[in-house]
């Protein structure tokens, strides 16, 4: 028996509480968490929800984008270090180099070696911008008083719907009682007392609800212009990175391809073209019988030379070149012509075409003669 007048008493309480919840509201919405509040709160109360998951959603994904930036300037500027090591290293060997056979690749490692410290400059300036104009606006924003107001509104909103509904319960509850007093004066005094409560956090619910809605939807327009600006900074800062540092090793490829020709290719014959005529041998002769000390020709222990380049010879004083030909070299030149035999013909040549060779293969000695 007990147990079936507390059900009852339970259907007698819900059914007064659906009088309330006609009073205070539409019925339509009676099957809502909060049904006593009418159509436009309804919508208020469900837009002010999607705000607050979406400026929750935009916080996190701006505090997502804070840490990657962050990750990105610490191991960014290790590698500025490293490349910074490099260029210094690089320059200093360019600096210091003691090689007997030239300085090619002394002038390539101080080319490569300033390259990289331009290179590591530009890096610098990309995770400067990456920190100024990316990581430290969102974080500010993250911790910003904005959106603490606003998600501070809504949740005395909610709060206050919590009151609310506590409310319809008093409510429901008195008028309970007036109907079971019989018209007891005191009774209906408190009910009433109830009522007007419950009016007044509703209005004051409808308009806080208002407030935190105007706040919520700023913050979340500023959150999605901010971090869409944001974005676009990192993009163009890493952009205008790589395009410098595309013209720096643009640079550093000619040059460097400069000094490697200068190893690999021999010398053309349009580098030697400005050179004077060699003299005749009427001149050679005239030149050695000469006493002065003036000598243009100088006479030297016979040696053997290997040809780095092809020479085309231009008149009947010159001799014919060929890539590899091993030469007999009697004479040098002061103006940069030699004279030698090869494969039975004697005549001048570029010295620069020639290498001196202290061994030469058995197979080629047949073809200097």
């Amino acid at each position: 028996m007990e147990a079936l007048w507390k059900q009852a008493s339970r259907l007698k309480e819900q059914v007064a509480r659906q009088g309330v919840f006609k009073q205070f509201g539409a019925g339509a919405y009676g099957n809502s968490d909060n049904p006593f509040t009418d159509e436009s709160e309804v919508k208020l109360h469900q837009r002010l929800e999607k705000l607050y998951l979406s400026t929750r959603a935009a916080k996190h994904f701006q505090r997502d984008i804070v840490r990657g930036v962050e990750g990105y300037i610490v191991t960014g500027s290790k590698q500025v270090e490293i490349g910074n090591k490099l260029s210094d290293d690089s320059q200093k060997y360019g600096i210091e180099n003691t090689c007997t056979s030239g300085n090619t690749l002394s002038r390539a490692a101080t080319y490569f070696g300033k390259a990289r410290s331009l290179i590591e400059k530009e890096r610098g300036n990309m995770l400067k911008a990456f920190g100024t104009q990316v990581a430290e606006p969102l974080r500010a924003m993250v911790m910003g008083a904005p959106l603490e107001d606003a998600r501070h509104l809504a949740q005395r909103y909610d709060r206050m719907r919590q009151e609310a509904d506590a409310q319809v319960v008093e409510v429901s509850r008195r008028q309970n009682r007036v109907r079971e007093s019989a018209g007891n004066g005191e009774v209906i005094s408190k009910l009433e007392a109830a009522e007007y409560k419950l009016e007044e956090l509703k209005s004051n619910m409808v308009g806080l609800g208002k407030e935190a809605v105007s706040a919520m939807a700023a913050v979340e327009g500023q959150q999605q212009r901010l971090t869409l600006q944001r974005l676009i900074a990192m993009v163009e800062a890493e952009r205008a990175y790589h395009q410098n540092v595309l013209e720096i090793l643009d640079r550093l490829e000619e040059e460097m391809v400069s000094e490697r020709q200068k190893i690999e290719a021999p010398p053309t014959p349009a580098a030697e073209s400005y050179m004077p005529p060699p003299p005749s041998y009427d001149e050679v002769n005239d030149m050695f019988a000469s006493t002065s000390a003036d000598h243009s020709v100088n006479s030297v222990d016979f040696f053997l030379g290997e040809a780095l380049g092809s020479f085309k010879a231009e008149s009947e004083f010159e001799l014919n070149l060929s890539v590899g030909d091993i030469v007999i070299v009697r004479q040098i030149s002061s103006n940069g012509w030699a004279e030698g035999e090869c494969k039975g013909k004697a005549g001048w040549f570029p010295h620069a075409y020639i290498e001196r060779r202290e061994r030469v293969l058995a197979s080629k000695v047949p073809h200097i003669f």
